[in-house]
């Protein structure tokens, strides 16, 4: 018997075996065993990764029929399967080390997934994913374009981003409305941002939510707030001012700003005037 897909879960299953053989492939062998597969669904991902002796293989999954029907259907995964919600999930406890995640991810939750991989991004090298092919772009798109964003600095920062192939809706069961994409995420050799992270969140989050506006007026209210606490502690205010006033970088919008400028402007943000 199948699993009914629900909508609640945002679940459209893939039926395509060698779509679902290209995703496994698009897993680069490493000396990093464990793999984490999220929504396994039918186990058509599943299936393959079993296969595949180079992976010590784990699935979590939030649909209680789905559990019932992958302990059914493969007996390799016994002991390896969670049911549990990935974004709540405590992945020390499973994961001591590191790990590299594979799936199709649910479209309605796919950033979050990916705001969780940015908090785990020292042990996660390596991420394999189906996303709704609009997200994907985003997330791989250069400056300069109109759907790069948010996701795209944060997660390029950490990550070099592959967009590997395109997916048409004939290839799931329900057909989604939209394309899907295949995109890989395999972490560079940053260590550290140089400046404040939850300030280069801020600025990053704060300038793409009125991407419209330039840069100086999407920052303004932040500016406000940093040049009142100067101002309350007598400390520069004066030269913040000047400076937001007149860098010309704060005559661009975001999406013209590449994660080292979005660095170069959080350290400014951060140290100017002091």
């Amino acid at each position: 018997m199948d699993v009914r897909a629900k909508k609640s879960l945002g679940q459209h299953f893939l039926t395509e075996q060698g779509i679902a053989r290209s995703i496994v492939e698009a897993l680069v062998p490493s000396p990093v065993r464990d793999v984490l597969e999220i929504g396994p669904g039918m186990g058509v991902l599943t299936r393959y990764l079993l296969q595949r002796d180079d992976i010590d293989l784990k699935c979590v999954e939030i649909d209680d029929e789905s559990v019932v029907y992958l302990l059914q259907h493969f007996n390799g995964l016994q002991g390896k399967l969670l049911e549990a919600d990935f974004l709540r999930l405590d992945l020390r406890r499973i994961f001591p080390g590191p790990f590299r995640i594979i799936g199709n991810f649910p479209y309605n939750i796919s950033s979050q997934i990916f705001f969780k991989v940015l908090e785990e991004r020292e042990r996660v090298p390596e991420v394999v994913c189906m996303i709704q092919k609009e997200v994907a772009e985003r997330i791989a798109e250069k400056p300069g374009s109109k759907t790069y964003g948010i996701l795209s600095v944060l997660l390029q920062a950490w990550y070099d981003i592959e967009y590997c192939f395109t997916v048409g809706p004939g290839a799931f069961s329900p057909p989604p409305k939209v394309q899907s994409a295949v995109i890989r995420l395999r972490r560079n050799a940053r260590r550290s941002l140089g400046c404040d992270e939850a300030l280069f969140k801020m600025v990053v989050k704060t300038a793409f939510n009125q991407r419209r506006k330039t840069l100086r007026n999407a920052l303004k209210p932040l500016a406000c707030r940093k040049s009142d606490a100067m101002e309350a502690a007598s400390a520069g205010v004066d030269a913040f001012r000047a400076w937001f006033s007149s860098d010309p970088v704060l005559d661009l919008r975001a999406e013209r700003l590449g994660v080292e400028d979005f660095i170069r402007l959080t350290r400014l943000f951060s140290s100017m005037g002091d």
